[in-house]
Parts: structure tokens; C-alpha cells; sequence
């Protein structure tokens, strides 16, 4: 078991649900971001996505777009976010996922890119832009076992052979978009999104993360009875866009990170 399997396990012990948060690696600068993360983890982060910057994204929305841009300008690439996952390594245990395009990863080296990956301390990867028909090329340079995750992907449109399809060959989580559009777009069907969830289940036994159109702590509590999961993303980012030259930043984050928690517990 590695360390996702080992968190949704302890979770679903408590009758929890798990807040995977996503905050782009280097936003809103190289120097900023570690502790920005750290004390995220501190504050009770059960899972981070560790965005790895792209200068061509096709799922996201503008906030986290320019997430992307900012943390591009810092300089950071898909090494540096590694580089960032072996420091984060270093003071919590709680799972990293590595949050990507398919093109980083091309250009980094298929074969090294899962050797260095789990050397850093990553548990997974959830690359947004590469199907299962197409995902042989990367995970042939697999090394086995279970130490590394492969998160797919479900779309709202995806019909229910597909659904069975990406769960079979997916590891760690299933990340089931709540709804059509970009991260950060307004708009939360929870009676949809439940029935997603339901048909789903039929599929796999794998933890069910949500993400997408989740706006605030009361859209993550109405989701949290449905799903093992809920993945938040632009309102962090907006909440570090918001506040580039605050002092108390990583307090903010911390706040909103402790707000979700409660949010999904009641």
C-alpha cells in the first residue's frame, strides 16, 4: 500500500472525507511556494495535488491560469516541482500527487520521469491530457508495484463502458469532474453528481475524488456525504492571487484550509 491507500483507508476508519487541495508548484514564486504548501499540509491537507505548470492548459479556468503563468515566471518546470515534492517529503507524510499536462512529462523523459518522480517522494500522477488509449508509451517505463499512483480522469459526458474502461486501468483515486467546463466555472449540481458518483461506483472500488465548480466550504460540505473526496483548487489559488504581497498569506491559506476540513465533517 502506498500512501493514498493508506490515507483513504484511515479516513474512511473515521467517516471522513478527504480535502485534496491544488496550488500550482511556484506560485507565487519559487522561493514563496514551499512554505506556502507546507503550511497547507500542516493545516490539514489530506492529499496535494502539486500543479506542474503549463503554458498551454486546456482544463483550466483563468484563475489558475494564471497561477500557471505566475509560477512559469518564477521558473519553474516539472523538475523544479519535484525539487519541491523531496523538500515537502522532508516534513509531511501526507500523499503528493503530481498534477500535469502530458507534455512536461514527454519533454522531461518518459523513462525517468516515474523513477524520479517516486525517488522525489511523489505517490501518483494525474496527467490531465493523456486518455488510457494513449498511455502505454509512459506507463511501460513503469517499475511495478503500487508505490505510484495513476489517477484518471471521468468526465460528466462519460458514457458507462468508458466509465468501466479508465477505472480499470486507473490506481489511487478516481477524479470525477462534477460538471462540463474549466476549473473555477461557476455552477454545482449535487443531485448530478451524486448519480455520476452512484454509476461510477458500479465500476471500481477505488476512492471517488470530485472536482471542478466547488466555490466554497458549503459546496464541499453538500458534496462530502456522496463522495470520498473533494478537490479544491481555484479558490486556493484565488486566495493566493488575492493576497500576493500579504505578510499573513500562509495564515490565510491555512484558515481556508481548516475551513474546508470542518466543512466536510459536519
Amino acid at each position: 500500500m502506498n500512501r493514498l491507500d493508506i490515507r483513504f483507508a484511515a479516513l474512511k476508519r473515521k467517516n471522513e472525507k478527504a480535502l485534496v487541495g491544488f496550488v500550482a508548484a511556484g506560485d507565487p514564486s519559487l522561493h514563496d511556494s514551499f512554505e506556502l504548501l507546507a503550511a497547507m499540509c500542516r493545516a490539514g491537507l489530506d492529499v496535494l495535488e502539486l500543479g506542474v505548470p503549463f503554458s498551454d492548459p486546456t482544463a483550466d479556468g483563468p484563475v489558475i491560469q494564471r497561477a500557471a503563468v505566475r509560477a512559469l515566471r518564477s521558473g519553474t518546470s516539472l523538475a523544479k516541482a519535484m525539487e519541491i515534492t523531496a523538500r515537502l517529503r522532508k516534513v509531511t507524510d501526507i500523499p503528493i500527487i503530481l498534477f500535469s499536462y502530458y507534455n512536461p512529462i514527454f519533454a522531461y523523459g518518459l523513462e525517468s520521469f516515474p523513477r524520479d518522480a517516486v525517488s522525489a517522494g511523489a505517490d501518483g500522477v494525474l496527467v490531465v491530457d493523456l486518455p488510457p488509449e494513449e498511455s502505454r508509451e509512459l506507463t511501460d517505463h513503469w517499475q511495478g508495484g503500487d508505490e505510484f499512483a495513476l489517477i484518471r480522469l471521468v468526465a460528466p459526458t462519460t458514457p458507462p463502458e468508458r466509465m468501466k474502461r479508465i477505472a480499470g486501468s486507473a490506481s489511487g483515486f478516481l477524479y470525477l469532474i462534477s460538471k462540463a467546463g474549466v476549473t473555477g466555472s461557476a455552477g454545482l449540481d449535487v443531485g448530478a453528481v451524486r448519480d455520476r458518483v452512484a454509476a461510477l461506483r458500479a465500476f471500481t472500488e477505488l476512492p471517488i475524488c470530485v472536482g471542478f465548480g466547488i466555490a466554497d466550504p458549503a459546496g464541499a460540505a453538500a458534496l462530502a456525504p456522496h463522495v470520498d473526496g473533494v478537490v479544491i483548487g481555484s479558490a486556493f489559488e484565488r486566495t493566493i492571487e488575492e493576497n500576493l504581497k500579504s505578510p499573513d498569506l500562509s495564515k490565510r491559506l491555512e484558515e481556508q484550509v481548516r475551513d474546508y476540513k470542518a466543512a466536510m465533517k459536519t
